[in-house]
C-alpha cells in the first residue's frame, strides 16, 4: 500500500490587501497567521489551491 504524500505550506505573507478569493484559499487550506503552517494530503486539488496564491506560501515536502 503507498503511502499518500504530506506537503508542509507555510503562510509567508500577509493577506492583508489580497483579493477576497486568495484569503478564502487561505482560511480553506487552515492556515491563520503569518507563519502559521498547516499539514495537508499533496492532492491536484490542494496543489491547485497553491498555484492561486503561490506568492503568499512556502510549499515543503514532508518525510
Amino acid at each position: 500500500m503507498a503511502e499518500i504524500k504530506k506537503i508542509k505550506i507555510t503562510l509567508v505573507r500577509s493577506v492583508i490587501g489580497a483579493i477576497p478569493n486568495h484569503r478564502k484559499i487561505v482560511v480553506a487550506l487552515g492556515l491563520k497567521k503569518t507563519q502559521s503552517f498547516v499539514i495537508q494530503n499533496d492532492t491536484p486539488a490542494i496543489r491547485g489551491m497553491i498555484f492561486k496564491i503561490k506568492h503568499l506560501v512556502k510549499v515543503e515536502d514532508v518525510k
